[in-house]
């Protein structure tokens, strides 16, 4: 892609699905991306990781603190302990971290420049254009969307001044 899209301007917000870790991002690293690694794989528990780099000057943890788990010797995921969310990759000793571009408040918002880990790429998706769309969750199941939205104990899409994790969602 020769015409990269323009990333956005900071500061950007986002945080865990339970809203007990949130964050801020004041610039962009030039690397928004997708990579099908299968580290990444089994960090994200999905087909690839979408991820934007933020230097740790530029980032600031402004509610709670991210776990980590030591992926590798080099590499470090953090992620929410309390809902599970995937926050980040980082290398050890690094000037950056990768966050999770869907743990942003507007993702839509953060453009794809490149593609990595092409040897992990599900097969899939090199036709995704041509897997049938069923349609959206509100078109279909429009009662089913708004039970879901009735009962939803995730954290809103931006900053908010208090926040309290509904203690019904923890299951063992």
């Amino acid at each position: 892609m020769s015409d990269k899209p323009k990333l956005p301007d900071g500061p950007l917000t986002g945080g865990c699905q339970c809203g007990a870790i949130r964050f801020r991002a004041l610039k962009l690293r030039p690397n928004p991306h997708v990579c099908y690694c299968r580290m990444c794989q089994k960090a994200t528990g999905n087909l690839f990781a979408a991820l934007v780099g933020v230097s740790h000057a530029d980032l600031t943890w402004t509610r709670g603190a991210p776990s980590e788990f030591l992926s590798s010797d080099h590499a470090a995921r953090g992620f929410c302990k309390d809902c599970g969310t995937s926050l980040y990759y980082r290398s050890v000793g690094g000037q950056h971290v990768s966050l999770s571009i869907g743990a942003f408040d507007e993702p839509a918002r953060i453009p794809l420049w490149f593609q990595s880990g092409m040897e992990g790429k599900h097969p899939s998706l090199i036709r995704l254009d041509d897997v049938e769309a069923v349609g959206a969750t509100e078109a279909e199941d429009a009662e089913g969307a708004a039970r879901v939205r009735a009962s939803n104990h995730q954290h809103p899409d931006h900053d908010t001044a208090d926040w309290v994790p509904h203690q019904s969602q923890h299951h063992e």
